[in-house]
């Protein structure tokens, strides 16, 4: 099968981030590709001002570039906070006040896919709390994007990098979004494959593909180790994205990986340019 027929698209918050968050979608649409997705790009504001909001909507569409998938608020990423829906507290109150900010915004663009990432445990909080406040809250961003036709996202992170994560497998990330779509009804939640993560979890990711493709919503991609692009490491991609179409995907695959110490229009070798547009 190989790539052919795979729809990939670039993550502006990881990599291009040598430019100016403005400069990003021009820069991907140079490199090829017509689809990008994004990190919430406000680190400190959950709400920002709205002529931010509607610069980065401008420069998205002046570049052509399709968003397909966004994170809400999650406070400082990469860096230590790896999430704040489920952190009592101001954390989880920016997670809220962010909810319809950011599916509004995701509406304004057509993008369909909405990830939110838990936050880590907090010393002196009982975990069951922080687990009652993280599905009330994914219970109302799961609300927020069946309002704009969109899914939710639910990511496993992975151990070594996020210690104090308690989303740090595919089981467990897939256990949490069965108990939202069984709290909300609406069947919207889906996992978000991060196949670096899981791969840095020690995972069988053969049969995390078999097991959970069907519950799946979006699949993202790094090497592994170095959260490289493609090539750079000791993962099969050809072979993963095989296993996954055999298994029914059919969904956007986010290239989440570091550039290395070159420009990061110079980290897409391994992919062919025609396979960075969208054109299934």
């Amino acid at each position: 099968m190989g790539l052919t027929d795979t729809r990939f698209n670039v993550n502006l918050s990881i990599l291009f981030t040598e430019l100016p968050l403005l400069e990003r979608p021009a820069a991907a649409a140079a490199a090829g590709f017509t689809a990008v997705e994004l990190w919430w790009p406000w680190v400190d504001a959950p709400v920002p001002e709205q002529a931010e909001l509607d610069a980065l909507r401008d420069a998205l569409n002046a570049a052509g570039t399709q968003l397909v998938g966004l994170n809400f608020y999650a406070g400082q990423l990469p860096g230590p906070d790896r999430g704040a829906l489920s952190i009592p507290g101001e954390e989880s109150e920016k997670f809220r006040a962010n909810i319809d900010v950011a599916a509004d915004f995701a509406q304004s663009l057509g993008c369909t896919a909405l990830n939110a990432l838990y936050g880590n445990r907090v010393e002196g909080v009982d975990p069951e709390v922080q687990d009652e406040l993280a599905l009330e809250n994914l219970v109302l961003a799961a609300r927020a994007a069946d309002r704009i036709g969109a899914i939710l996202l639910i990511e496993a992170l992975n151990k070594p990098e996020s210690p104090a994560c308690p989303i740090v497998s595919a089981p467990k990330a897939v256990e949490i979004v069965d108990k939202v779509n069984e709290a909300t009804g609406l069947g919207n939640a889906k996992f978000l494959m991060d196949l670096y993560h899981l791969s840095m979890n020690g995972e069988d990711l053969h049969q995390v593909i078999d097991a959970y493709t069907a519950k799946t919503g979006h699949v993202q991609i790094a090497d592994n180790p170095g959260r490289g692009a493609p090539g750079t490491g000791d993962l099969d991609f050809t072979d993963l994205i095989d296993r996954l179409k055999k298994n029914g995907y059919e969904g956007w695959i986010g290239l989440e990986y570091k550039p290395g110490d070159r420009p990061s229009a110079g980290a897409f070798e391994w992919l062919p340019a025609p396979l960075r547009a969208a054109q299934h």
